[in-house]
Order: structure tokens, then C-alpha cells, then sequence
């Protein structure tokens, strides 16, 4: 299963169009995955990139039906200090993915970074948006650079 599967790991803060640009960018990307093999999609739940990624992937699977978007959470209550707009947008995704992982029933210090590299020990390939060599996006890519995963940049 890890040799067929994808994760997604960007920032929280982007603006409209850099939204637009990457769901555009995400959805060429998915599409070239699925034609080598890939048809699991693990995403961990968060604001702005990781919430285009997985509607990118819901909208893929009108033309891949075979493939499946994993919600990986870092814990039950993650969505709990965001605004209503962005916890209606989760729980969208969340109704549709295909399936629906919690690591821990509550916050504690470093959930985000196990969620992270729960994501990436299982994926062979990482679709990034990174804007910076620093913090939890570069962190993680790094992680996944060590894993030997395919990166691909957006």
C-alpha cells in the first residue's frame, strides 16, 4: 500500500489566487500519481493547503474512482479554536473522505508532528508547497526527503 500512496504537506495562510493556482497545480499532479500507480491519498486535516489538497483529490475521483483520500487527524478535537468557515470546509472533506484516522483523542505538545510523520512513514510520494526552510512544512518535507519519498514541489 505504501508504494501507492501520496501525502500532502503545505502552508495554513495562502491567499485567494494562490489557492486557485494550486488546485489547478494539485489536480495535474494527482492525475500524473494515479497514472503510475497511486490511488491513496493521505491528508492530515488542516487549514488552507491541506484542505485544497483534499478537495483536489474528491474532485479527482469523479474522473479516478479508484482512488481514496485518507484523513489523517492529529487529534479528535483539531478543529476546535478555527472559525466556522474553515470548520464547515473540514467537515465537507471529512463526509467524503474515503476514510477517517485519529491519532490521539486529545491535544497534547507534538500531535502534529506525529500526525506528520504517520503521513510520510506511509507514502512513498509527497506533493509540498513550501515557501521557507523553516517551521512544521519544512519540517515535514525534510522528514520525508530522509524516508526517501518522492517530493514534489509545488
Amino acid at each position: 500500500m505504501k508504494n501507492k500512496t501520496c501525502c500532502f504537506t503545505g502552508y495554513r495562510e495562502l491567499s485567494f489566487w494562490d489557492s486557485l493556482i494550486l488546485s489547478c497545480k494539485l489536480k495535474k499532479e494527482i492525475k500524473k500519481l494515479v497514472g503510475l500507480g497511486v490511488i491513496y491519498f493521505g491528508n492530515g486535516g488542516a487549514r488552507d493547503f491541506d484542505t485544497i489538497a483534499a478537495k483536489a483529490v474528491l474532485k479527482m475521483k469523479k474522473h479516478y474512482p479508484d482512488i481514496h483520500l485518507i484523513l489523517v487527524l492529529p487529534c479528535a478535537e483539531h478543529t476546535s479554536n478555527w472559525n466556522s468557515y474553515d470548520k464547515e470546509e473540514f467537515e465537507y472533506v471529512k463526509l467524503h473522505a474515503d476514510k477517517v484516522k485519529v491519532l490521539s483523542n486529545h491535544y497534547y505538545s507534538g500531535c502534529m508532528h506525529t500526525r506528520n510523520r504517520h503521513l510520510v512513514d506511509n507514502s512513498s510520494y509527497c506533493i509540498c508547497y513550501k515557501r521557507k526552510d523553516f517551521g512544521d512544512t519544512a519540517y515535514t518535507v525534510n522528514y520525508a526527503i530522509k524516508r526517501i519519498l518522492r517530493i514534489i514541489e509545488l
